[in-house]
């Protein structure tokens, strides 16, 4: 390692010689949330593949760190290409910390195709855990916590966005995404149609930072609030999962078809998408919007 064996506490049990990678978690705004193994690797580490290097210059000169190793950029344009490259250099005995621009590495981020190569090749991986943005926004969401599954951000052509949603529409867990501020609106918006007005949500803005903010109100009202408000930052979006409900008779759900239809989906793939949803017949459901259609 670059300065010499780390206490034992901050390090992993590793035989002689042999090579691994750190996956470690960095601040999510307050650098205050920096972990002592994070700081300890970052001196340590032969390697550090960091997904902006610019950003982990900012990192280590507000922490007071120097890095020891070899810094190599890794990020989602060039994950191809480098990550033969620097298995190669663990398996040679080396150690490998990588860090991502905020939270945890392959989580939303650069680093899962490293792991899965690494799993591959019997390299071993071990993780100095920290910040993440999506327990914080959960955690201060309060919606329910015990369970939840992370969407990540949602697809942008909204025809592509709709199917999504409509598939979610009856997910009972907790959900988080992410979004861009200037497209925070129009997603507010898309997910008003398809979880209805009343679905419980939060918007979790700046988590950590000094301008912390988190707006928990019903899809209709973070909409409205979104419309009127100036919005900047790093924003994750937390919704409650959807409730037992009976889903009626196909004719009940030909309003839900002809939504999609109106963002541009077939009326095929929209009845498909609808009757899977909802647990109703896909070809009574195509029977009753040609019904409705006259």
């Amino acid at each position: 390692m670059a300065e010499g064996p780390l206490d034992s506490s901050l390090a992993p049990a590793a035989k002689p010689g042999e090579g691994y990678i750190v996956l470690a978690a960095t601040p999510i705004g307050n650098m205050g949330d920096a972990s002592a193994r994070l700081i300890a690797w970052l001196g340590a580490a032969d390697v550090v593949a960091a997904e902006d290097t610019r950003r982990l210059h900012r990192l280590v000169t507000s922490l007071g760190v120097k890095v020891g190793g070899q810094i190599i950029s890794y990020h989602e344009h060039n994950e191809a290409t480098k990550t033969a490259e620097l298995l190669a250099q663990v398996q040679s005995g080396k150690t490998l910390l990588m860090v991502t621009d905020a939270g945890m590495p392959s989580v939303s981020d650069p680093g899962f195709r490293l792991v899965s190569a690494a799993v591959d090749a019997g390299v071993k991986v071990t993780a100095a855990p920290g910040p993440s943005a999506v327990l914080t926004a959960l955690a201060l969401s309060g919606l329910p916590t015990d369970r939840f599954c992370f969407e990540g951000f949602l697809p942008r052509k909204s025809g592509e966005r709709a199917s999504r949603l409509h598939e979610l529409s009856v997910e009972k867990r907790t959900m988080v995404f992410f979004e861009a501020p200037h497209r925070l609106e129009a997603m507010l918006r898309a997910l008003h149609t398809a979880f209805g007005p009343a679905r419980p949500a939060a918007v979790c803005r700046e988590l950590t930072k000094t301008y912390e903010e988190v707006v928990r109100k019903p899809l209709s009202g973070l909409l409205e609030w979104a419309e009127t408000t100036q919005i900047r930052g790093e924003i994750a979006i937390v919704v409650g999962g959807a409730l037992d409900a009976d889903p009626g008779t196909p004719a009940d759900q030909v309003a839900a078809v002809n939504e999609l239809m109106a963002q541009g989906m077939r009326m095929k793939e929209a009845v498909a998408v609808i009757a899977h949803d909802v647990h109703v017949s896909k070809r009574e459901l195509y029977s009753a919007v040609l019904a409705a259609r006259g």
